[in-house]
């Protein structure tokens, strides 16, 4: 079995559990050696459910900061093992998962070996299945089995950040823009009607479409909404009677599911719509005590993150959360995925300064 050593830099174990395959359904072995590692620690207690580790302090703290990180990754495309780079003179580690998430996860884990007294109680959870549908997603599965785990003051989600502070998230939703026809023989067209050139309008309304701006706790969040893919057509010589323009709405902190959800059928009017999958953002949060002490000890200023992730479910919890790690989001599940070895550092010493006991 592969094994961890939570001695080591956090460089180092950013190559080590980088190199230990982890994409979605096969993050056993790589929970196996975190599960190993941490249980030799007499600091922290251990809980294990499926491939999501728990590790956590009882020190009897006033406070609780729950900080987390998924472990698997997108398929591997010829990228792992890992190697080191430099660009432009800088030091970077190469390969799959360096950005999204391992060089965060690997902080985590180092932070999670050494801070025996930290000055506040500390919850560490790493996760399976965050790559692939929300409801086999780990956080997700845990939240409803062990609500328990998830009591804390505020929470860090380990998402790449380019090791700075973003707050909250854009919620995001899928809807299938459905238009109908008559099918007909495509030689005497004029009998049918073609459902496919029906979308030109659904099309149209997506290109003048003019996405918000919108602040919120004093973050500005950019909205957006665009065609992901489209469907339609039955054979070479048929006129299409269905053809299906599938969107993703990306929609501030500030509006609710359902406020999006009215959103898109006020755009898509006169259409028939179907919403297929929605999940809520997070407000930033930024307000609450901890999180401003955060910000201080790592000496960030907080940016908006656009994409959605599982800060949202601990907002849902009315627990505030951010997003902090190593990484630009930019190269996540690109096939030159890597991360600044700056980074990694810059972001074990901001946790390490804001946790350590005063």
């Amino acid at each position: 079995m592969p094994q961890l050593d939570l001695t080591a830099t956090s460089a180092d174990l950013t190559r080590a559990v980088c190199d230990i395959p982890s994409v979605s359904d096969d993050e056993t072995a790589l929970a196996d050696a975190i599960e190993e590692a941490v249980r030799a620690y007499a600091h922290l207690e251990v809980i294990r459910d499926g491939d999501v580790i728990v590790a956590r302090t009882n020190g009897g703290k006033s406070q609780r900061v729950v900080i987390a990180g998924h472990i698997d990754t997108v398929p591997i495309n010829g990228n792992v093992p890992t190697r080191d780079i430099e660009i432009d003179g800088e030091p970077y580690i190469w390969g799959r998962g360096t950005v999204d998430m391992k060089s965060g996860l690997a902080v985590q884990l180092k932070l999670a070996a050494e801070l025996t007294d930290p000055r506040v109680d500390l919850t560490w959870m790493w996760y399976d299945h965050e790559e692939v549908d929300a409801a086999r997603n780990g956080l997700n599965r845990l939240s409803q089995s062990r609500p328990d785990l998830f009591a804390g003051d505020f929470a860090i989600l380990g998402e790449p950040s380019n090791a700075q502070v973003e707050g909250g998230c854009n919620g995001t939703m899928r809807a299938v823009v459905r238009t109908h026809g008559v099918r007909a023989h495509s030689a005497r067209a004029w009998v049918g009607e073609n459902a496919i050139h029906g979308a030109a309008p659904v099309l149209a309304r997506l290109a003048e479409y003019r996405p918000r701006e919108v602040e919120v706790e004093g973050l500005v969040y950019r909205e957006g909404l665009n065609a992901v893919r489209i469907a339609g057509g039955v054979a070479g010589n048929v006129i299409p009677d269905l053809c299906e323009v599938e969107v993703n709405y990306r929609f501030a902190p500030s509006r609710t599911v359902d406020e999006a959800a009215d959103h898109l059928r006020t755009v898509f009017e006169g259409f028939e719509i179907e919403i297929t999958d929605a999940a809520a953002g997070a407000r930033p949060g930024l307000d609450a005590p901890l999180a401003q002490e955060f910000l201080a000890a790592v000496h960030a200023q907080a940016q908006p993150k656009y994409g959605w992730t599982d800060v949202a479910r601990f907002s849902a919890l009315g627990i505030p959360a951010v997003n902090y790690a190593p990484g630009d989001p930019l190269l996540a599940h690109h096939d030159d995925e890597r991360v600044a070895i700056a980074q990694i550092e810059a972001v074990e010493q901001g946790l390490r300064a804001w946790l350590s006991p005063s």
